[in-house]
């Protein structure tokens, strides 16, 4: 099952851009823009630390989605 996010909804809700998102998070602009687009997923201990910047619990942030059918 691939893994989704919900970080630009959020990074909208703290209306900030990409670049400064990644700093408030701590992470590297490339790094953040990789996870935003799912072309990469955080390890635990990130996906932990932002959910704990952001204030919100990592399934909130983070969620799996069904494959479609074959």
């Amino acid at each position: 099952m691939p893994v989704n996010n919900r970080l630009k909804d959020i990074r909208h809700d703290h209306r900030m851009n990409q670049t400064e998102f990644a700093n408030f998070l701590d992470i590297s602009i490339y790094q953040y823009n990789r996870y935003e687009n799912g072309a990469r997923q955080p390890t635990l201990e990130i996906a932990l630390q932002i959910s704990e910047k952001v204030k919100r619990p990592v399934n909130d942030i983070f969620y799996l989605t069904e494959e479609a059918p074959s």
